[in-house]
């Protein structure tokens, strides 16, 4: 073989190794983040969402039915060009936290024939449940299974919405204007009722971590024999309950998240959305994962 040949293999193979290289390293440089792990049959594994490492914000998985995490009226070409502002509810969740979005809670099947099921609650700790719409048989088990394996809750359920929506009620976009209470709710030992005798201005309430507003709020009430293990505030429209390992703590109203104007007011220069979102998932009374249950509700 002579020399010109040669060097031309060489040339050619060392071409072929970069555009290897390239085809390797091209997702790393186009998308944020790792690029997905492959599993040992040589499949790539389908994302979940990893614990935090220390000094970063807690991840905090969001299911809701109202625009929190991307405003109304706007395609998905747009949301992807970043257009449209951040809805200000987002931007406080944001302050303290990693916000997960979630369309779902129970798993899912895999992308293709033979993968195992997409956990979509895998690797969180923290999960906020706003307004949702109805959760299928399946979010219900697979969220009892979450918290009383040690997962904290925040699970908003407004009996009447105040907010002001510019969509028809029948467009699907448009938030559950009436709570839909998951059955889980009665398993953990709770229940929420609803005065329709109430006054209709908002109102203001206090809990253990700052002020909240209430407007046509609920009321959340222990089943008989079920009061152990819970703590009440905010006028009892807000409960805290330790389950199983984990904590449940149920708000039976929206309005810190739908009228911006009150939150701030009830926040007084600070976030009454952080201050609700501290008081679910810090240790106490209904919230302390530390140790085994002591006969708190829904065991």
């Amino acid at each position: 073989m002579s020399p010109r040949p040669a060097r031309a293999l060489i040339t050619g193979g060392l071409a072929v190794l970069l555009v290897i290289g390239l085809a390797l390293l091209l997702p790393r440089l186009l998308l944020p983040g790792d690029p997905p792990a492959v599993r040992s049959d040589g499949q790539p594994a389908l994302p979940t969402a990893p614990p935090s490492a220390p000094g970063e914000r807690p991840r905090l998985g969001l299911h809701t039915g109202l625009p929190l995490y991307r405003p109304l009226g706007i395609d998905v070409k747009a949301m992807a060009r970043g257009q449209g502002e951040v809805p200000w509810q987002r931007r406080a969740l944001e302050k303290g936290h990693a916000l997960v979005p979630l369309d779902t809670l129970s798993p899912t099947i895999g992308l293709v024939p033979g993968d195992p099921p997409v956990d979509p609650l895998e690797g969180l700790d923290r999960l906020a449940v706003i307004q949702p719409r109805a959760l299928s048989p399946a979010d219900n088990v697979a969220l009892d299974e979450w918290v009383k394996a040690g997962g904290r809750l925040l699970l908003v359920l407004d009996p009447m919405l105040t907010g002001e929506y510019d969509l028809p009620l029948g467009d699907p976009r448009h938030p559950n204007s009436v709570a839909l209470i998951p059955p889980v709710v009665e398993r953990w030992g709770l229940q929420i009722v609803y005065d329709e005798t109430q006054e209709s201005g908002p109102r203001f309430a206090s809990h253990e971590g700052g002020t909240i507003p209430l407007a046509l709020a609920g009321e959340v009430r222990a089943l008989r024999g079920r009061e152990d293990g819970c703590t009440f505030a905010a006028s009892r429209a807000l409960a805290r309950c330790r389950v199983g390992e984990g904590s449940v703590t149920v708000l039976a109203d929206a309005a810190v998240f739908e009228h911006e104007s009150l939150a701030a007011e009830a926040g007084q220069g600070s976030s009454a959305i952080g201050a609700l979102v501290d008081y679910a998932f810090a240790s106490g009374k209904g919230g302390d994962r530390a140790g085994k249950p002591r006969g708190g509700v829904g065991e």
